[in-house]
């Protein structure tokens, strides 16, 4: 299984959030952090503040922060609706759907069931889980950029 750059952002946006609880934080200044699309990043940043889970504030001073604790924002939460549309294989909602064995082919149903055994494990992890006790992570997401 393969995540799409959406979903990457979006976690690493998350991270950032995180361990920068304390400030407000721009999209320039993740997109610098992580040598990434700003402008990927600010479609990510919007469908995140519509969905409640970052708050954006303008103006001069604004930026992103967490809408909500980390601990209550778990990574399937995310993930699954940015992969919603995302094909594992042609057969998938989303695919070129020109196998002609799908009808009668198993694999669609298996792959079916694994894509959502990852999200069940994305489940039961949480944005505080990917910071927590990492003081390495944390130095990287706070030293000036």
């Amino acid at each position: 299984m393969r995540l799409t750059v959406q979903t990457d952002y979006a976690l690493r946006m998350l991270m950032h959030l995180a361990v920068n609880a304390d400030r407000l934080s721009t999209i320039s200044e993740i997109a610098e952090r992580y040598d990434i699309s700003k402008n990927h990043l600010m479609k990510v940043a919007q469908v995140l503040s519509s969905w409640k889970i970052v708050e954006s504030v303008r103006g001069r001073a604004g930026g992103l922060r967490l809408a909500r604790e980390p601990n209550r924002i778990t990574l399937g939460s995310v993930a699954r609706p940015l992969e919603a549309s995302s094909a594992l294989v042609e057969c998938f909602p989303g695919g070129a759907g020109t196998c002609g064995i799908t009808p009668a082919c198993k694999l669609k149903g298996i792959l079916a069931e694994a894509k959502e055994a990852f999200f069940t494990v994305l489940d039961g992890y949480t944005v505080e889980d990917l910071v927590r006790r990492n003081p390495a992570l944390h130095d990287l997401l706070t030293e000036a950029a």
